[in-house]
């Protein structure tokens, strides 16, 4: 029994909330607008944590959504997808990589809105992110975007903001690099 409260107690009152069951909030400040979004931390508890490391260490303050990725800027890619990828600010130190929380198991889906890490392989996602435009059944656990069919690890949502993040994947590019990048002013968590 006091394991069981020692846990509880460590869970809702560590300075991440990762035990809670309501959803983490935050808002990314951009120079397109804002957008807000919610965080799983019940589904995806590592990679929301990860996440978390960039926003209160400030990695992503001075960062920048740099890539846009449309129906009509990937022609040899047979498997199309739509989403708008973000980083920390370069300047700053990355952390190590952590392990790929699949959507099969956390049954976090990439909809529309949906916010996920990016990756090469598996177990490489560090800190650059994504948010997908429409639904993109193809980054879930089996989809065919990555040849190891793992997926990415989906770990939140848009709640407010969809318009500035389509106004940012619309923004010129050359090929699938923004030009010039979207910078963030700021990633903070919300009340």
């Amino acid at each position: 029994m006091q394991k069981v409260l020692a846990v509880f107690l460590f869970c809702c009152f560590a300075p991440w909330r990762l035990c809670a069951s309501e959803p983490v909030r935050i808002l990314i400040a951009t120079d397109k607008g804002d957008i807000e979004a919610e965080l799983y931390a019940a589904q995806a508890p590592v990679t929301v944590a990860n996440f978390l490391r960039y926003v209160d260490g400030h990695l992503y303050d001075g960062g920048r959504f740099h890539r846009t990725v449309t129906p009509t800027n990937q022609p040899d890619n047979k498997i199309k997808i739509e989403v708008i990828q973000a980083g920390p600010d370069s300047a700053k130190k990355e952390l190590p990589p952590i392990k790929l929380e699949r959507t099969r198991d956390t049954k976090v889906a990439h909809k529309d809105g949906t916010l996920s890490m990016a990756r090469d392989g598996p177990d490489t996602a560090t800190g650059d992110f994504f948010i997908c435009i429409g639904d993109q059944p193809e980054l879930d656990y089996g989809g065919k975007r990555n040849l190891d069919g793992q997926g990415f690890a989906a770990f939140g949502r848009v709640t407010k903001g969809m318009d500035v993040v389509r106004a940012i994947q619309a923004s010129p590019a050359d090929g699938q690099t923004l030009k010039p990048a979207i910078r963030i002013m700021s990633v903070s968590r919300r009340p």
